[in-house]
């Protein structure tokens, strides 16, 4: 199978200079590349860049990467088109973000911090929420991210039905799956 990637709006520019092939998806728009069907879902993160998280389905496995997304009002209409979910992929850092662009700086997260991750993890079905981004990096004044991220993470979710799974890198796991 050759490689195809795919990207959302504008951001297969930054592909050109290798030359792979991509295919642009609008919001709420869905493709198939092999075996995959993967659906481009509106996302906001906290400095306004045009964002989607990636829904992906596999014979009957469903996964949602959430990317840098922040709480917003599509969980709702995701869960519902593409839903519910093996396994939701979500950030769990929280980072308060003053880029020079971005002045004056917000107070609130730039992209979903533990609390809300838990909630958005509920929100999309997930049988299994995974934490991303999370213990990477922290740059002092402009991108403050929160202290023990995954701890946080891990009591927010203790009280959901869904499990929650941190694997170490490279470590592969097989994901629940109650569909036919």
């Amino acid at each position: 199978m050759d490689l195809l990637i795919g990207c959302h709006g504008g951001a297969g520019r930054e592909l050109t200079a290798f030359d792979l092939p991509r295919r642009a998806l609008a919001p709420w728009e869905t493709t198939t590349i092999g075996p995959f069907t993967i659906a481009a879902v509106p996302a906001v993160d906290g400095i306004g860049d045009p964002q989607v998280s990636w829904a992906i389905e596999a014979g009957s496995t469903r996964v949602i990467h959430l990317g840098d997304s922040m709480f917003h009002g599509y969980w709702w209409r995701a869960a519902h088109r593409y839903g519910p979910f093996d396994a939701v992929l979500t950030p769990i850092n929280g980072p308060a973000l003053c880029f020079p662009h971005c002045r004056p700086a917000s107070p609130y997260p730039g992209a979903l911090d533990a609390e809300r991750a838990a909630v958005a993890a509920r929100l999309l079905g997930a049988k299994v929420a995974i934490p991303i981004h999370y213990d990477g990096f922290h740059i002092d004044g402009i991108y403050s991210t929160q202290p023990d991220e995954l701890g946080r993470f891990l009591d927010a979710a203790s009280g959901e039905a869904y499990e929650v799974f941190t694997p170490e890198l490279g470590e592969g796991f097989t994901l629940p799956t109650s569909r036919p």
